[in-house]
């Protein structure tokens, strides 16, 4: 008999894994916020700056299929807590590279940690939530992605500027291990699939299910319209520090003031599009994928105003942008999570994680690094515009696909 997991127990777990996504984002986001400097010393192109998000997502998805397979096999609250340490240990060895391909190898690495945990965390999070619920915890829990990322451009921007490019690295690594060390003493995991309608059966239907995944549209749709997405917000996040400051922005209040847009918007969007696609599924199973559709489509007047508008129509636009394109990170999630059965959870997640990077923020900040160095930043920041129209269409035809809410599939033998 299957136990469901406590209101406490759940609300412990939402807490400790959500602190710790706050924790991996500022660590991503620390680059963006020093990489000028780390250009200086290096003496380094566009391109070549590029590349250290590039090594940083192809460690990251290539190490996908193989911690999916894991997390569907063994315990996810050990998993996790090796993911922190090694995070952590890792941004304490920065302070010992001072040359760029062992920053390229210290990036690559920190890949690996980050992407493991990216796929426990939302499984784990499935198993004490049910269906219905998912959409509301994993917006809280992706909250992390904008106000993370704020965190990570201002102690880049700041302490950065105070003490020299490693030492946001040192500071974001304490975080780490105290939450590893709660997390271990106070998340009881719960049985794997605990609180889905009709949990599955592991063994050979297990594999014939992770096979399916190939077949499954509503989950696929909704995976390539997040790589879309994911082209499009990687490349931003990466480039727009450098872009506001060669636009004559201040380098000292170039961190503080993108750290408070994306914090801003990006929190209020995110809670925005969660409580609407929520009041939207008591009506509309297709809620998940259309509001994410909506969310691609609006952020393009807004991203082509901040990169070829007028300078003063910069930081509000890109406010209006970041707000728009966040409003579909609890759904989308919700959406590829509640497509698949639990036995497999982890593997889709991995899955899903790799196409994502492999086809968005991997390819795209050295991509615009390469048209920037042959004509203009803002040039190749207009890539990311055709790629959020892309979406659209993927996460329109998505909805489509979706002729029955998720519980009535999972209860279908």
């Amino acid at each position: 008999m299957r136990r469901t997991p406590s209101v406490a127990g759940a609300t412990t777990a939402l807490v400790l894994l959500t602190a710790l996504n706050f924790v991996n984002y500022i660590d991503r986001y620390i680059l963006p916020g020093v990489q000028e400097q780390i250009k200086g010393e290096f003496h380094v192109s566009d391109a070549a700056l590029g590349s250290l998000t590039f090594w940083f997502f192809l460690t990251y998805m290539l190490a996908a299929p193989c911690t999916g397979w894991l997390g569907d096999r063994f315990p996810r609250k050990p998993l996790i807590v090796g993911c922190a340490i090694l995070i952590s240990l890792i941004n304490i060895l920065t302070g010992t590279v001072h040359t760029f391909d062992s920053l390229l190898l210290r990036h690559a690495a920190l890949g690996i940690g980050e992407a493991s945990f990216g796929i426990y965390a939302p499984a784990l999070l499935a198993d004490f939530y049910p269906e219905e619920d998912r959409n509301r915890v994993l917006t809280i829990f992706y909250t992390a992605i904008f106000v993370g990322a704020a965190l990570g451009y201002l102690i880049g921007e700041l302490v950065g500027a105070q003490f020299g490019w490693r030492m946001p690295f040192y500071v974001s690594a304490a975080p780490g291990f105290l939450f590893a060390v709660l997390i271990w003493l106070f998340v009881k995991e719960p049985e794997r699939g605990a609180s889905d309608v009709k949990p599955e059966t592991g063994g050979r239907k297990s594999v014939a299910r992770a096979i399916s995944l190939a077949h499954n549209a509503p989950y696929l749709y909704a995976t390539l319209g997040m790589a879309a997405i994911t082209f499009s917000l990687g490349g931003i996040s990466a480039w727009m520090p450098s872009f506001l400051q060669r636009s004559g922005f201040s380098q000292s209040t170039v961190g503080i003031t993108l750290g408070a847009i994306t914090a801003g918007a990006g929190l209020g969007g995110t809670a925005f599009g969660g409580w609407v696609a929520q009041r939207w599924l008591r009506t509309n199973h297709r809620a998940l994928y259309l509001i994410s559709a909506w969310s691609a489509v609006m952020t393009v007047p807004f991203g082509a105003v901040c990169f070829f508008g007028p300078r003063a129509a910069m930081l509000p636009a890109l406010a209006g942008a970041i707000f728009c394109i966040s409003l579909g990170t609890g759904p989308l999630n919700a959406a590829i999570v509640n497509a698949v059965p639990a036995t497999v959870r982890a593997t889709a997640i991995a899955m899903e994680l790799l196409l994502i990077h492999a086809l968005g923020d991997t390819p795209s900040p050295r991509l615009i690094g390469m048209v920037s160095d042959h004509s203009t930043l803002a040039t190749g920041l207009g890539l990311t515009l055709v790629t959020m129209l892309i979406a659209t269409v993927l996460l329109f035809l998505g909805a489509g696909t979706v002729s029955e809410t998720p519980v009535d599939r999972e209860v279908r033998p």
